[in-house]
């Protein structure tokens, strides 16, 4: 079975403030300070790609869900046609 959620839980929702203040931060940045931008501009896709990452883990959760719950359904409904038409006694 894949592999799932290597990187710590919640981890989506730091990423996203992180990525806020990322943007206030250049926001803030003057024009001429070329290096501070670059760094920042660094910093975003670092983060950009975790949640890229982030949001495939999610996708193969979701995948393995529905799979599941696909199984479940199918078994509850052999289980239940199995047992045939209850009789009254």
């Amino acid at each position: 079975m894949a592999e799932l959620k290597k990187e710590r839980p919640g981890e989506g929702e730091a990423l996203l403030k992180k990525l806020r203040r990322l943007k206030l931060r250049t926001a803030a940045a003057g024009r001429d300070d070329r290096a501070q931008l670059l760094a920042l501009m660094d910093d975003i896709e670092t983060v950009r790609r975790k949640l890229l990452r982030e949001c495939a883990q999610l996708e193969e959760e979701f995948r393995i869900a529905a799979v599941r719950v696909t199984a479940l359904n199918t078994y509850a409904r052999v289980a239940q046609a199995s047992r045939g038409p209850q009789r009254e006694h």
